[in-house]
């Protein structure tokens, strides 16, 4: 949809647009409180599978493999929730996500075969709940901002912290006194009682729908990801005035090299997320230990995200990618030093350097495809490269859990991810996103040397 042409701004959004402060910022608080629930309900199968191993003694690449045969659908969603949402407001699609997730959670207790967890909480609860996740909030949020992008990203992904460390050990108490079933209704009346209403009375497209410009500037196109109007931070002109298409940016090498990168990152965060507490219970680390380590993963990249986030606005994209891929890197190293010195020290060295480094590529997973490949159809072609990367992040878990049941230890696992790392950091600096247009940082830079 172009948001770009004028428009009759009339009832809820008159007063929206009233708002104190630039109604970006609330967009910003909406997507932080979403994203806190939405992203952790499905991390909770983090702590689902445990229990459901237990009770039904299937293999664990089998009830790994939810994860996997989500992704597979959130995969095949991807490019139809991108093409989606550049016509449909995201009120409608993330509010109607949130209650079908519920549904799924919900339906999940009911679950006696294996074909019914893959169906419940993968296909609903991991595959169509894409649509409340970073993938979701990446189709739109960007059009809000462009000089801040990566700070606001930074800031709106970092609830997903605050709601691990509330929600996770929540969580596990839940499953340690009842079962694991309680622990999916209480998750699912999150979402029907503040996702869904949140989101369908205050979320917005783009600034455009309020008479808003990007940024809270004036005299700027409304709506639109500005591009070649803003050529202080151009570096390929060709590339900036292309009106891209998904046909066009698919037969660029950037766009398979971004893709690969994404996708290796992926497949190194939900491998660690889905068998990290599994991991940790076996080399002799509690339940509520472990259940409050993968919390505090989640809330130690609230500060990741937002600093790093911010700092990629002013150096890069790439050099912060390579820092946050290189926190996965380490984070599996002290996992693997862990199996033979559990401590206390290395456990939080851990979660340092998986969330709050680690999680910070979901900050530049945000921005760098909106830097990359700003047009009017940036939905669709953000939807096909999320296809892309997601099918990292399904292989992951299930081919860890693959290795573990060949070799009766995660060693392998650990040490494939430390390679995949190494490839996501590579395949980052030849998509390059720096030679097409330089964030704000480096443009002022630029623009300082040439004065």
């Amino acid at each position: 949809m172009d948001y770009s042409k004028e428009k009759k701004i009339t009832g809820i959004d008159r007063f929206l647009a009233l708002s104190p402060v630039y109604y970006g910022w609330v967009v910003v608080a909406i997507v932080f409180v979403t994203m806190g629930i939405g992203v952790n309900v499905r991390t909770a199968f983090s702590l689902l599978y445990p229990a459901i191993l237990e009770e039904f003694g299937w293999s664990r690449a089998d009830t790994a493999a939810t994860f996997t045969v989500g992704f597979i659908c959130a995969g095949a969603l991807s490019p139809v929730i991108g093409k989606l949402s550049d016509y449909i407001s995201p009120r409608y699609l993330l509010s109607l996500t949130s209650l079908l997730v519920a549904g799924g959670l919900v339906l999940s207790t009911f679950s006696s075969e294996i074909w019914h967890i893959y169906v419940c909480l993968g296909i609903i609860v991991i595959g169509f709940g894409v649509a409340i996740t970073y993938v979701g909030h990446s189709l739109f949020l960007p059009a809000w901002f462009e000089r801040q992008r990566g700070l606001a990203i930074g800031v709106a992904f970092s609830g997903v912290g605050i709601g691990s460390v509330i929600l996770m050990p929540l969580l596990q108490a839940q499953i340690l006194e009842t079962n694991w079933r309680e622990a999916c209704w209480f998750m699912a009346g999150l979402l029907v009682f503040i996702v869904f209403p949140l989101n369908f009375l205050f979320q917005r497209q783009a600034p455009g729908e309020l008479g808003l410009s990007p940024d809270g500037d004036k005299n700027t196109p409304e709506g639109e990801l500005r591009t070649s109007k803003q050529v202080d931070n151009i570096v390929d002109k060709e590339w900036v005035e292309t009106d891209w298409t998904l046909k066009k940016a698919m037969k660029t090498p950037e766009f398979w090299w971004m893709s690969l990168s994404c996708c290796a990152a992926l497949y190194v965060w939900y491998a660690i997320q889905v068998h990290q507490t599994k991991y940790l219970l076996e080399i002799g680390i509690s339940n509520i230990t472990a259940s409050f380590a993968l919390g505090l993963v989640g809330f130690a990249g609230i500060a990741g995200q937002i600093f790093l986030g911010h700092l990629s606005d002013r150096i890069g994209r790439e050099k912060i990618w390579t820092v946050a891929v290189m926190g996965f890197a380490i984070c599996y190293a002290l996992l693997l030093v862990m199996e033979h010195l559990p401590s206390n020290i290395l456990l939080y060295a851990m979660v340092i350097m998986q969330g709050g480094l680690g999680y910070a590529t979901a900050s530049v997973f945000g921005a760098m495809p909106a830097d990359m490949f700003q047009c009017k159809r940036y939905g669709e072609i953000f939807g096909v490269f999320s296809m892309l990367s997601l099918i990292g992040g399904g292989i992951g878990p299930w081919f860890t859990g693959y290795l573990y049941d060949i070799t009766g230890s995660y060693q392998a696992g650990f040490y494939v991810a430390i390679v995949v790392c190494m490839i996501s950091v590579v395949a980052v600096w030849k998509a390059s996103p720096r030679s097409k247009r330089l964030v704000a940082g480096q443009a002022e830079k630029r623009a300082l040397m040439k004065s």
